[in-house]
């Protein structure tokens, strides 16, 4: 699907917010919904700030990521009120003048101490305020309350044609990214060259991602989280696993892609990893339980590993006796919209938990698909030494070709992943549509 613009899709995405909050507040006694967006945090014993990230539920009702003390104020049947904080700052760019599609749907409150946002605050009846604890102000203390936040997670799940708008341009941007940082790692660049031409691509810093990239060259594939991004330039440039999004307006994408050298083996297992995990691109059915999904995507990579002649047993086996799970220990992905990993992808609207499968602790997603759901798929095939060495002093360790295995060992891992929006009928892949526009 082309991408348009987000703006005239923003009034019915406010109203189904507001429609949401409603039967929230209604369900579990309250009168009045208070979002913070949050305070500027400052490092321990310092005055140097950390990046601001807003509240995710002030997020939801409008496209502000930079405004730390705002509150969004919402009584059912009344027009929201914004306070929007604006200091007179000569030591920093203070936020501009509200402007944007939002602007007219709200009753906006400028105030330049933070102090003053009570004043524009509902000071009686019910109060569900939402915001960390540091955000409280006198009276106005955050509560959190379980039961509707569970509910508005569980809802949230569900993305309106505004936010689907949005996320498409996420993915716009960090395309471009993708193709950069390939062309660093086939250029002979470090981990950190690769991670700059990124950046440079995405128009991004480090500091407004929505997560910090892995860049992973050679066997770094191999841990999962890699946190660092070296400056020296290995020897031999076997692979690279990057895992990298984009921010659009508050709403997260998130991509990964493995890149070879050439080699045979190597370029075999990207390309099965590839093929499959396409196919399970194509399973993002309403009315699919992702725990199946995830249980289907260990059977055929259990089915590359005996093709490729990794280990030599039944696919079905591999999964039963936990030896998938040596060379894909994490789930097949998560939701996602305006955080990484959205929250409420294994619990119900009452916040009951959907429980994981037997033996596959890490999943992220264990609710049944449906429309407007957007969720990441990412298989991998790791070769981690401590899962490996595990495996050999196994039962099952025969079964194991260690010399292919320890062919792959140095180039890490694969891992492909793509955004995927659940409809009504066929799913629509968000990455490979981005990868195809640029293209």
């Amino acid at each position: 699907m082309p991408a348009i613009p987000a703006s005239p899709l923003y009034p019915a995405h406010l109203l189904t917010i507001k429609a949401r909050v409603d039967a929230a507040l209604q369900k579990h006694g309250f009168d009045h919904l208070l979002v913070a967006s949050g305070v500027e945090k400052y490092e321990f014993l310092d005055d140097r700030p950390y990046p601001f990230k807003p509240n995710a539920q002030f997020k939801a009702w409008l496209p502000l990521t930079h405004h730390a003390s705002s509150w969004i104020a919402y009584t059912p049947g009344q027009k929201p009120v914004l306070v929007y904080y604006q200091p007179d700052d000569y030591w920093h760019v203070p936020p501009t003048q509200p402007e944007g599609a939002w602007v007219d749907h709200f009753d906006i409150r400028i105030i330049s101490d933070p102090a003053d946002a009570a004043k524009h605050l509902p000071a009686g009846g019910r109060r569900a305020i939402i915001g960390e604890a540091d955000a409280a102000l006198p009276g106005f203390e955050p509560n959190n309350p379980q039961g509707l936040l569970d509910y508005l997670h569980y809802h949230r799940t569900y993305k309106t044609p505004y936010e689907l708008a949005v996320m498409r341009l996420a993915q716009r941007r960090a395309v471009p990214g993708h193709v950069a940082a390939r062309a660093a790692f086939q250029a002979g660049g470090s981990e950190a060259q690769i991670h700059a031409a990124y950046l440079a691509a995405t128009g991004h810093t480090d500091f407004d991602l929505p997560y910090s990239n892995i860049v992973c060259l050679n066997q770094n594939g191999a841990t999962l989280h890699y946190q660092y991004k070296s400056n020296d330039v290995p020897s031999q440039h076997r692979s690279l696993l990057i895992d990298a999004g984009a921010e659009v307006d508050g709403y997260a994408s998130d991509i990964t892609r493995t890149w070879g050298n050439g080699d045979a083996r190597f370029e075999a297992l990207v390309n099965a990893v590839d093929n499959e995990q396409q196919a399970l691109c194509g399973l993002v059915r309403a009315g699919t339980d992702y725990r199946n999904l995830h249980l289907e995507c260990h059977l055929r990579l259990g089915n590359v590993l005996r093709t490729l002649e990794i280990v030599d047993m039944d696919p079905g086996q591999m999964l039963d006796a936990g030896v998938t799970s040596t060379f894909f220990p994490h789930g097949l992905g998560h939701p996602i919209g305006l955080q990484v990993h959205d929250v409420a992808g294994f619990s119900d609207e009452e916040g009951d938990l959907i429980p994981r499968p037997a033996g596959h602790p890490y999943l992220r997603m264990t609710r049944t698909l449906a429309p407007g759901m957007v969720v990441t798929i990412e298989p991998g095939i790791y070769f981690i030494p401590t899962l490996l060495a595990k495996l050999k002093a196994g039962p099952h360790a025969k079964a194991v070709n260690w010399s292919n295995v320890e062919h792959l060992l140095p180039f890490g891992g694969v891992r492909i992943e793509d955004e995927v929006h659940c409809t009504d009928a066929a799913p629509e892949n968000l990455t490979r549509d981005a990868f195809a526009a640029l293209a």
